[in-house]
């Protein structure tokens, strides 16, 4: 156990999201930390007030004398890496940020959040409510949590909810003793070649759980529910949401399973600000009380209701996620209630800049398909008479290539689609694909729909500003959504601006 016995700890790539809550944990730990970083410093300030000492260029000098571990990120590697070199040279032990990771999470009694789509805003959620319902978890997340003050909880107890990522395939690393699976869709094709490839991450994954664990799992995505009774080992808790059809009868998938504990959303409204829903609860096939479940009854139905202030269907699912986490757990039925209403979200998850000529500016981190989907019909049921103007920057090449089709179908809830150039990461910087065909292809899907839709190509942060500065007013909704810097763009909009207010709040208003 490297990180047991280290007593000074280096990290290179210390700013990214994962890294620096990691290096907020290590330090909680009584480790003395320190580290180096390059580019946009997005967790500068959440490092320094934990007195973490961070150098603004990567070099050999920086590495501390006698230094016990050194944790790289995913970003770097040895080749293009001066420290690193240096570490591997001086025989310096070595690990990832996944390695690392594990070391605490399988000391812990860990609760994972993983999948393609909600992990951070899951992550946060359960990790909020355990924190107010006094169980003192460890928190780390992928994104600033406003009512964290950072990305990070360092409680004292044995909890630790963690958000855990299926690129490169770090989840082989883990053994949680729980496990939320929100759902599985094709991604990262620059490191998973096939769509089997992607899945057998995840099965390989929940094998991992403890026997006497659990997994919190979407039996409303068919891959999970394709994969789960045959690879998981654990006890199974399932969730979903009830559809109505058009006769306006309500269907509950019926899914054998292991273990048939499921938690259904039902009767699904929005109404002051908020979404407001029924669960039930099921086990073996019939209704009953779980554990301390504050139950009313609703139309003959056994049932609990809750509310929540994040908007979309896509929320729905991770509220569910968190409800049945926290039911295992053995926290109040009133608890939940009170504080699944509580939390705000997350950064970058259709986050309010900001006002600009009357227009409300919206970041989001959508870059893939179905999550620019979700967030933009989330924002068409919140603003049906506004005029959205979706704004995209496509997050490398190859995913951008491997899933252009999908692409092209996730715009149809905006007015009008500006595409900028691909961002190619540090992982790639050119491509066979160009943010032209996506326009293309985007014009070509409209045309089959009848979707009158206005799409444009606009190459840079700064030529799309200067387009939106003359074109928006008060009837546009501005989203701006990619993995990378288009935030930038609203950040100039605001910037000397009375009615600029980046006020780390999601979207909340119906």
């Amino acid at each position: 156990m490297y990180i047991k016995n280290a007593n000074k700890i280096y990290i290179i790539g210390i700013e990214g999201a994962g890294t620096s809550a990691l290096a907020c944990a290590l330090k909680a730990m009584d480790k003395k930390v320190s580290g180096s970083d390059e580019g946009d410093h997005f967790y500068e300030n959440v490092l320094k007030n934990k007195n973490i000492k961070v150098y603004k260029k990567i070099e050999q000098g920086n590495i501390p004398k006698n230094v016990d571990l050194i944790i790289y990120s995913s970003a770097f590697n040895s080749k293009i890496n001066n420290e690193l070199k240096k570490a591997l040279n001086l025989k310096i032990p070595v690990l990832s940020y996944a390695q690392a990771l594990a070391e605490i999470i399988n000391q812990k009694y860990s609760i994972a959040v993983c999948g393609t789509h909600g992990k951070t805003t899951t992550s946060a959620w359960l990790g909020f409510v355990m924190k107010k319902a006094g169980l003192d978890p460890n928190v780390i997340v992928g994104a600033k949590v406003p009512q964290f003050k950072g990305n990070n909880i360092t409680g004292k107890s044995k909890y630790l909810v963690v958000e855990t990522d299926e690129y490169q395939n770090k989840l082989k690393y883990y053994n949680p003793k729980a496990v939320l699976l929100n759902n599985i869709e094709y991604d990262h094709p620059d490191f998973f070649k096939t769509e089997k490839s992607y899945e057998k991450v995840f099965i390989e994954f929940i094998k991992n759980i403890l026997a006497n664990g659990f997994l919190v799992a979407n039996f409303d995505d068919p891959i999970i529910k394709k994969i789960v009774n045959k690879n998981c080992h654990a006890k199974i808790i399932s969730y979903n949401v009830e559809r109505v059809t058009r006769n306006a009868k309500r269907e509950t998938q019926n899914v054998e399973r292991k273990t048939q504990n499921n938690y259904t959303a039902f009767n699904i409204q929005q109404k002051n600000g908020k979404q407001y829903f029924k669960v039930k609860y099921m086990t073996t096939g019939a209704e009953i009380v779980p554990p301390q479940f504050a139950v009313a009854n609703w139309g003959g139905t056994i049932s609990a209701q809750f509310c929540i202030q994040l908007a979309g269907k896509h929320n729905i699912y991770n509220a569910l996620a968190v409800i049945a986490a926290c039911e295992e757990l053995g926290i109040k039925t009133c608890d939940i209630k009170k504080y699944l209403r509580q939390f705000k979200g997350v950064n970058r998850r259709m986050q309010i800049m900001g006002k600009f000529k009357g227009a409300t500016i919206i970041d989001d981190y959508a870059h893939h398909p179905t999550e620019i989907e979700n967030t933009l019909a989330a924002i068409r049921l919140l603003h049906k008479n506004q005029k959205i103007i979706a704004v995209f920057q496509p997050h490398t090449f190859t995913r951008t290539k491997a899933l252009l089709d999908n692409f092209a179908k996730s715009f149809y809830n905006a007015n009008e689609a500006i595409i900028l150039d691909i961002f190619g990461s540090a992982r790639e910087k050119q491509g066979k694909v160009h943010s032209k065909d996506l326009v293309e292809k985007i014009k070509i899907n409209n045309n089959k729909l009848k979707i009158k839709q206005n799409i444009k190509y606009i190459a840079t942060l700064d030529k799309c500003e200067k387009y939106l500065r003359k074109k928006v007013d008060k009837k546009n909704i501005v989203v701006l959504m990619g993995a990378s810097d288009i935030y930038k763009i609203g950040k100039k909009l605001l910037k000397n601006n009375q009615v600029s207010s980046f006020n780390n709040q999601s979207i909340i208003k119906y």
